[in-house]
C-alpha cells in the first residue's frame, strides 16, 4: 500500500512565506528557505512552493528563490505560480523543481497540460484546482482565488487527468485557512473521479483533520501551511498520530 504523504505548503509573496484565510488577509509566516530546510529535517514527504501573486501581477515565478530552496532540501519539490509556457517549466526544473503546478493558464488553455506533459512527462505536471462552493456547486477559481469561473471542479479534474496531468492539487477555497477541517466531500468526489494522485488542501487545523481526510477519501496526500508554519502541529508528531490510527505514513 502506498504511504500517505504529508506536504507543507509555502505560499510566497514578495519573497516571504505568507498565509491568510480563503486566500486573503495575508500575514507573514517566515523565511521560505529556513522553513523548507526545517520541514525536510522534520521528515516532510514533499514541499510545495506557490508564488501566489505571480499570475495576478502578470510575472513569472521567482526562479532564484526556487533555486535557494532546492539547494536546501533533499525531498521532492513542487513549484507553481505564473507558469504558462514550456520555457517557464524548463527554467524552474533547471532551478531545482521536481514538479510544476499549473492552474490559471491551464484553465484558460487546457491544451497547455498536454503540451507540458508531452515535453516533461506527466510525472512533472501537477494541476492545481482551487475549488469554491457556489450555490451547492464546486466551481474553479483562477488568479490566486480572485476570480470564480464557470468551470466545474469535477469535470475539470477529469479533463486535466485525460490531458496528461500526473497529479491534482485540490484546494477548497471555502476551507482555506479556517482550520475547521478539509472539505472531504469535494476531496472524495475528485479522488473517486480520477486515477491519479490527489493532494487535499485547505482547512487543516488539528491532527484529527488529517486522519479524517485520509479515512474518508482516497486522497494520497494532505497539504497544510499555517499549522506547520506557526508550530501548532509538528510533522513528526502528526506522523506518529496517524500511524497509531492505522494510516500508513513514512516515519
Amino acid at each position: 500500500m502506498l504511504k500517505k504523504r504529508i506536504i507543507p505548503c509555502l505560499d510566497i509573496r514578495d519573497g516571504r512565506t505568507v498565509k491568510g484565510v480563503s486566500f486573503v488577509n495575508l500575514r507573514d509566516a517566515g523565511d521560505p528557505v529556513e522553513l523548507a530546510r526545517a520541514y525536510a529535517d522534520q521528515a516532510a514527504d514533499e514541499i510545495v512552493f506557490l508564488d501566489i501573486t505571480a499570475t495576478h501581477e502578470k510575472r513569472k515565478t521567482l526562479a532564484p528563490l526556487v533555486e535557494k530552496i532546492a539547494n536546501a532540501i533533499n525531498i521532492p519539490f513542487t513549484v507553481g505560480g505564473g507558469i504558462s509556457t514550456r520555457e517557464d517549466v524548463s527554467v524552474l526544473i533547471s532551478s531545482g523543481a521536481d514538479k510544476v503546478s499549473v492552474n490559471t493558464a491551464a484553465v484558460l488553455d487546457p491544451a497547455l497540460i498536454t503540451r507540458l506533459a508531452d515535453s516533461f512527462g506527466s510525472q512533472c505536471i501537477v494541476v492545481a484546482i482551487d475549488a469554491q462552493r457556489i450555490d451547492g456547486e464546486w466551481r474553479v477559481c483562477i488568479n490566486g482565488g480572485r476570480k470564480i469561473t464557470e468551470v466545474r471542479a469535477l469535470p475539470w479534474a477529469e479533463e486535466a487527468m485525460l490531458r496528461g496531468a500526473g497529479e491534482i492539487l485540490l484546494t477548497s477555497v471555502n476551507s482555506d485557512g479556517t482550520k475547521e477541517g478539509f472539505s472531504t466531500d469535494i476531496t472524495a468526489a475528485v479522488s473517486d473521479r480520477v486515477n491519479i494522485p490527489v493532494i487535499a488542501s485547505g482547512g487543516a487545523g488539528t491532527m484529527d483533520h488529517f486522519r479524517r481526510v485520509f479515512e474518508e477519501t482516497s486522497c494520497t496526500a494532505a497539504l497544510a501551511a499555517s499549522v506547520f508554519h506557526f508550530g501548532e502541529i509538528l510533522i513528526p508528531d502528526l506522523k506518529r498520530y496517524l500511524q497509531k490510527n492505522n494510516i500508513n505514513v513514512r516515519v
